[in-house]
C-alpha cells in the first residue's frame, strides 16, 4: 500500500480540490478557497486527526486521508512554480510598468497596516495571558515578529483568484500582482531586520546581515536585467528561423523557468516563485508565449495547482489550531465585523450598480459619474452613446462604469 500510497493521495487531492471548489464556486468565493479547504479538511488537522489509530478490518483508516510527504512537498513547489510562471505569460510588461507606483503604494500599506494591528493585537493577547509568551525573548519583540509575519501575501492565491475572475491582465489585476510581489520582498527584508533585533535566528546560527539581504535583492533584479535581455535575444532570434517543432519551444521555456526559480532561491535568497514570473515574462514578449501558455495552462489546472493548493491545507496543525482556539474566535469576530461593515455594504451596491447597468434600454435618461445628464442612443456589450444637450450634436462615447443612474424612459416622460 505505501508503495502505491501516492497514487491513492493524487486522484483523492484531484477529486476533493474540483469537489469542494464547486461547493466555493456556489457560495461565490473563488475555487481555490474550496482547494484549499480540501487539503485543510481531508488533512492531519481534521479528518486525519479524528481517523488515526482507527482500524476496520485490519488496515488503519487514518493512512487513507491526505498527509504531507516529501513526493507531495516537491510536487507543489512545481506547481507554484509553474503558476507564477503562467502569471508572467499572461502579464503585460507596459501595463505593469505603468502599475510601477501603484503596485509599490499598495504593497508599502500592505506592510505597514498588518504589522502594525497584527503587532498591537498579538502584544494584547500576550498581556492578557490568551497566548502562552515564550519565555526567550520579551513580549515586544514577539509582538513585532507576529506582524512581520502577517505582512507575507501569498502571490500564488492572488494569481490563482485573479485568473479565476478574469482580471489577470487588467490594469488592476497588474497592480494587484505587482504589490504581492513588491510585499514578498519587503517581507524579507523586515523579517531580516526583525531577526536581526532578536541576535539570532536559531540555536547558535548567526543571522544573515541587513545588508547582504539588501545587496542580493539588487543583485537578484540585475540578473534578471541581464539574464533577461540575453535569453529574449537568443529566444527571440530562435523563433524567427525555427518554423519546425513547436513543442520543443514549450520545454525550453520551462528549462528557463526552472533555471530562473533556482538562480532566485540559491544564489540570491529570492522566492523561486519571483524568479518564475520573471522568467515568464520574459518569454511573454516573444512570438511564441500563447503556445506555450496554453500548454502549461492545461497541465496546471489539471494536475500541479490543485496539489500545491491542497498542499497548503495540509501543512495545517490540528492540535496548534486547537490550541489557539481564543485567538482564532477573535481574529474570526475582527474579520466578520470587518465584512460585515464595510464589505457587504460594497457588495451590495456593486450588485445594484451592476442591474441598473443591465436594465439600460436606447431612449432611458442617465446621470454620469462626472454630474452631466444625457440619453442613452447606443449600447454596446461595454460601451454606451449619451446624447446631451437639446441641439443633439453633442454625442459622447464612454464606459458603461461611467452611469451613475438611470432613469427609464417611461418614468423620464411621465
Amino acid at each position: 500500500m505505501e508503495e502505491y500510497g501516492y497514487l491513492w493521495q493524487l486522484a483523492l487531492i484531484l477529486a476533493s480540490t474540483k469537489l469542494f471548489g464547486l461547493v466555493t464556486k456556489r457560495f461565490k468565493m473563488p475555487q481555490v478557497v474550496g482547494a484549499l479547504l480540501a487539503g485543510l479538511i481531508l488533512g492531519p488537522a481534521i479528518l486525519g486527526n479524528l481517523l488515526n489509530g482507527v482500524m476496520v478490518g485490519g488496515h488503519d483508516l487514518g493512512a487513507l486521508t491526505l498527509y504531507q510527504t516529501s513526493f507531495i512537498d516537491h510536487m507543489a513547489e512545481i506547481g507554484v512554480i509553474v503558476l507564477m510562471f503562467c502569471a508572467g505569460l499572461e502579464t503585460d510588461i507596459n501595463e505593469l510598468k505603468k502599475c510601477g507606483l501603484a503596485s509599490f503604494v499598495i504593497a508599502v500599506l500592505g506592510v505597514i497596516v498588518p504589522l502594525i494591528g497584527g503587532g498591537l493585537f498579538t502584544y494584547w493577547f500576550l498581556e492578557a495571558g490568551w497566548i502562552e509568551p515564550a519565555k526567550a525573548s520579551s513580549l515586544f519583540m514577539q509582538a513585532v515578529f507576529v506582524g512581520v509575519v502577517l505582512t507575507a501575501t501569498s502571490v500564488s492565491i492572488t494569481v490563482e483568484t485573479l485568473q479565476e475572475m478574469g482580471k489577470l491582465k487588467t490594469a488592476s489585476g497588474n497592480a494587484i500582482l505587482g504589490a504581492a510581489i513588491i510585499d514578498d520582498i519587503l517581507g524579507i527584508i523586515a523579517l531580516t531586520i526583525v531577526i536581526s533585533l532578536g541576535g539570532k535566528s536559531g540555536k547558535g546560527a548567526e543571522t544573515t546581515p541587513l545588508g547582504m539581504v539588501l545587496l542580493k535583492i539588487v543583485l537578484f533584479f540585475v540578473f534578471v536585467a541581464v539574464f533577461g535581455f540575453i535569453v529574449y535575444k537568443l529566444y527571440k532570434k530562435w523563433c524567427e528561423h525555427d518554423g519546425k517543432g513547436m513543442h520543443r519551444h514549450a520545454i525550453i521555456a520551462f528549462v528557463i523557468c526552472l533555471l530562473m526559480s533556482f538562480a532566485a532561491e540559491y544564489f540570491f535568497g529570492v522566492a523561486d516563485i519571483t524568479g518564475a514570473f520573471f522568467a515568464g515574462v520574459i518569454i511573454s514578449m516573444t512570438q511564441k508565449d500563447q503556445f506555450i501558455a496554453s500548454k502549461f495552462d492545461v497541465v496546471a489546472y489539471m494536475l500541479l495547482s490543485p496539489i500545491f493548493f491542497a498542499s497548503i491545507g495540509l501543512k495545517v496543525d490540528g492540535k496548534a489550531v486547537a490550541s489557539m482556539g481564543i485567538l482564532i474566535v477573535v481574529y474570526a469576530v475582527i474579520f466578520g465585523g470587518f465584512y460585515m461593515i464595510f464589505m457587504r455594504p460594497q457588495k451590495k451596491e456593486q450588485k445594484r450598480v451592476q442591474a441598473m447597468i443591465n436594465e439600460m434600454e436606447v431612449g432611458d435618461t442617465v446621470l454620469t459619474t462626472s454630474g452631466f445628464y444625457g440619453v442613452l442612443i447606443d449600447i454596446s456589450d461595454e460601451d454606451v452613446i449619451v446624447e446631451f444637450g437639446n441641439n443633439k450634436n453633442c454625442r459622447i462615447p464612454m464606459r458603461k462604469q461611467a452611469i451613475a443612474e438611470v432613469e427609464k424612459a417611461e418614468q423620464a416622460s411621465a
